[in-house]
C-alpha cells in the first residue's frame, strides 16, 4: 500500500484525531490529540461563534482532525450552549458547531474540560481562576459544570467581582488573593471535595495555595478535550 492510501486511513481503522479548542475571553487556543503545538488566537468582546470559525480555519491550516471537542465559557447543557458569554460577542447560543465544522462535536463547560483534564479520582473541586471564575466538580467519574460566579458574596457583589481578572488589576493582589482564600474555603465547606485544583492564567499570582489544593495547568483542558472522546468513564 502506498503511503498516501495509509494515510487516508478511515477514523474507524486508525486512532481517531481529537482536536481540542478551549475558548476563552482573551484567546481561543487549539491542540490536537496527534501532537500538535498548541496554536492561538486573540477572542475579545468581538467575537462571535461565526468569527471564530474563521480564526479556527486559519488556526487549522495543515491539521487533520476527525472530531471535535470545546470547551465553551460559559452555560452547555447536552451539547448545546444555552446562554451567551459574559465577555465575548453574542451569537452562541444554538449555533451549529458540527454543521460549521462538518465534523462530530462535543461541547462541554470550559472549566469543565480542565476539570475532566485534572481528575485524579473522587470528589474533586476545580476553580478556574482567569478573565472570570470558572467552577466545576466531579464525583466518581460523574462530572459537573456549576454556575458558581455569579452567586452573591459581599456588599451585593459576587464572587467573580472579588476574584475575577478585573478585580485583581482594580484591588490589588494582595486582597485579590485574600479573597481568592476566602472563597475557596467556602466552596471548600459547601462541597466537601477530596482535594482542590486551582486552575486558569491567574493562579500563577498565588505563592502559596489554600490547604488541600493543587495547581492546575491550563494544558489539561486539552487533555480534558482528548478525554471527552477517549474515555468513556466520564458521564457528563
Amino acid at each position: 500500500m502506498k503511503a498516501s492510501a495509509r494515510a487516508r486511513k478511515p477514523a474507524t481503522l486508525r486512532q481517531q484525531v481529537i482536536l481540542a479548542v478551549d475558548i476563552g475571553g482573551s484567546h481561543v487556543k487549539i491542540r490536537t490529540s496527534s501532537g500538535s503545538e498548541e496554536r492561538k488566537a486573540v477572542s475579545g468582546s468581538d467575537m462571535g461563534p461565526a468569527e471564530m470559525m474563521t480564526k479556527l480555519a486559519t488556526l487549522t491550516e495543515g491539521l487533520h482532525f476527525d472530531v471535535v471537542a470545546m470547551g465553551y465559557p460559559g452555560p452547555v447543557v447536552h451539547n448545546r450552549i444555552v446562554l451567551d458569554p459574559h465577555n465575548l460577542a453574542p451569537g452562541w447560543e444554538g449555533f451549529n458547531f458540527a454543521k460549521a465544522f462538518g465534523k462530530p462535536v462535543k461541547i462541554v463547560n470550559d472549566a469543565l474540560m480542565q476539570a475532566i483534564g485534572s481528575y485524579e479520582g473522587g470528589r474533586m473541586l476545580f476553580l478556574g481562576l482567569g478573565t472570570g471564575l470558572g467552577a466545576a466538580m466531579i464525583v466518581d467519574n460523574v462530572a459537573q459544570p456549576m454556575e458558581l460566579a455569579h452567586l452573591p458574596y459581599k456588599k451585593g457583589k459576587s464572587f467573580e467581582a472579588y476574584v475575577s481578572d478585573k478585580a485583581l488589576k482594580k484591588r490589588g493582589k494582595k486582597k485579590w488573593r485574600k479573597s481568592v482564600f476566602d472563597i475557596v474555603e467556602r466552596l471548600k465547606a459547601a462541597m466537601e471535595p477530596d482535594y482542590i485544583v486551582i486552575g486558569g492564567g491567574n493562579v500563577e499570582k498565588l505563592d502559596e495555595l489554600p490547604q488541600g489544593a493543587r495547581r492546575g495547568d491550563n494544558d489539561l483542558a486539552f487533555e480534558g478535550g482528548f478525554r471527552l472522546w477517549r474515555d468513556n468513564a466520564f458521564v457528563v
